[in-house]
């Protein structure tokens, strides 16, 4: 606890009440911090604000480290050259891989068992990653308050919560315990934008069933945006521009908030990560936790087959030896058309293990958080940002990218550990993965084709267990299934078996 702490502080020193106006000895005293870092610049219009703008731009600066933001800035924008061999990239060996398309039902059996008996023992935990807005869906909610367009209505974040109370269901009864015994605790993490609209969406839907003692909602931190020569900026007289620090800020967000210490009085092992905006995705999934375990894995991760070699995925990989995430804009376009050309993976893309950011964590990996955090790297997004003209005061709009944000990514943690204790389950894109990233219309990963992905798994489940189903065209003969009734196609004879369903149509539990 005494290094997450010294994390803490180094984060966030000196917090003071945003009501209290800051001493003269105080503001000498952050004034020199900024003047030795060569970032006086922010206290260009300090004899020109009020009481309280001073009184809250002294807390956001005292908030900020800048001979943090200085070394971070300096790493980035001058990376150290790659060693000889760090940029070779080769699949992974088949020794760290499994997939479930060609796993026998046994062993998938196997896996799925193990992950709800460690369920059923209160192991298990989900992190989600959910800070975005639905900017580009033409909304300014949260991402995982959108509405797909499903017959039910149903949010993103109803689905996911729902699914966890299935998986609830499932686990108490494979251990023989009561409805209420087993519970996953669910850890949402937002950004600065999206907390306040998170808790009040859950608030008013009063947590779509689950306890709100286990549903635990934290923030990813910030960091100033900068000028293309490292200087911060200020977004207007009294404030700086901040922006997000990326999914990977979700690490340094579980020892600045009481995440890691609450998974840790739980007697959490195992984390299931993933992000909000994919629809389909199987959270708490027994069957990769099961896996992840058999593979003695400290992070595991799930992939979907790349479609064709000009699909923009990024790609796990070995690169350098160690495990990690090769960029579609960084791989040589020769080794993305490479195929196989033996045994039953032949004519298969080489290298097709398409990143969909899901991951598992061990708690042994996640418990040295503080130790490892200040070594994971950052990298550059060069955007607009408003700001204010240090000479004029004004604020400008600028047309075409004038600075940059700093980001750091979930993935860049793979190749801090070996080999040996990583692992890659391949998972079906029909069945797992349908992101949302675009504007009803667009045709691709929109709210249309997210609809439709759930209404077409909803059909195919119920066809397995003996329905028929009839509707007047191919767009509208999908079967939306609440997680409530099933998890991934389980226990629908009884709903379902012998009965034509005419589409599209939804299967709840209380009908």
């Amino acid at each position: 606890m005494d290094a997450i702490k010294s994390v803490v502080e180094k984060v966030a020193p000196g917090l003071v009440d945003t009501a209290t106006p800051p001493s003269e000895a105080q503001v000498t005293g952050l004034r020199a911090k900024y003047d030795a870092a060569g970032q006086s610049q922010v206290f260009t219009f300090w004899d020109s604000l009020s009481g309280s703008e001073k009184a809250a731009l002294y807390t956001q600066l005292s908030e900020i480290d800048p001979e943090r933001v200085n070394r971070i800035a300096t790493e980035t924008l001058n990376p150290a050259p790659a060693a000889e061999g760090d940029d070779k990239v080769e699949p992974l060996p088949a020794a760290q891989t499994a997939s479930t398309i060609d796993a026998s039902e046994s062993q998938l059996q196997e896996w799925r068992t193990k992950g709800f008996e460690l369920i059923g023992e209160g192991k298990v935990a989900v992190l989600l990653m959910a800070g975005g807005q639905g900017t580009r869906l033409g909304s300014s909610d949260p991402k995982g308050c959108f509405d797909i367009g499903l017959p039910s209505h149903k949010s993103l974040f109803q689905l996911q919560a729902e699914r966890i109370r299935r998986v609830e269901v499932l686990a108490a009864k494979q251990a023989g315990k009561a409805a209420g015994e087993v519970v996953v605790p669910w850890y949402v993490m937002t950004s600065g934008p999206t907390r306040g609209p998170t808790e009040a969406f859950f608030e008013k839907n009063n947590y779509f069933g689950l306890k709100k003692e286990n549903v635990i909602v934290f923030e990813q931190g910030v960091l100033p945006c900068l000028t293309n020569d490292a200087k911060i900026i200020l977004e207007s007289k009294g404030k700086v521009a901040v922006a997000p620090d990326g999914n990977g800020g979700l690490y340094r967000g579980m020892i600045t908030s009481p995440v890691l210490s609450d998974l840790e009085k739980r007697g959490i092992e195992h984390v299931h990560a993933y992000c909000v905006d994919n629809c389909l995705v199987r959270v708490a999934d027994p069957t990769f936790i099961g896996f992840s375990v058999a593979k003695n894995a400290d992070i595991a991760t799930k992939v979907v087959r790349k479609r064709a070699p000009e699909e923009p995925v990024g790609l796990i990989v070995l690169k350098g030896g160690k495990p990690g995430v090769v960029e579609y804009s960084e791989i040589d376009e020769a080794l993305t058309k490479e195929v196989e050309e033996m045994g039953e993976e032949k004519g298969l893309l080489r290298y097709r293990a398409a990143n969909i950011v899901n991951h598992y964590y061990h708690i042994r990996f996640l418990s040295k958080i503080p130790v490892w955090c200040d070594n994971l790297p950052h990298h550059i997004a060069r955007k607009k940002i408003p700001y204010v003209d240090l000479e004029s005061g004004e604020t400008v709009k600028p047309s075409k990218p004038n600075g940059i944000k700093l980001e750091q990514f979930v993935f860049d943690v793979f190749p801090f550990i070996s080999l040996d204790n990583f692992a890659c389950l391949e998972v079906k894109r029909e069945d797992e993965f349908s992101p949302l990233k675009n504007a009803r219309g667009t045709g691709e990963d929109d709210p249309d084709t997210s609809k439709k992905d759930i209404m077409a798994q909803g059909r195919k489940w119920v066809e397995a267990a003996g329905a028929v189903v009839e509707g007047e065209s191919k767009e509208e003969s999908g079967v939306e299934v609440s997680p409530l009734v099933s998890y991934d196609g389980e226990g629908l004879e009884g709903f379902v078996k012998g009965k034509t369903l005419r589409a599209p149509v939804k299967i709840e539990a209380d009908e």
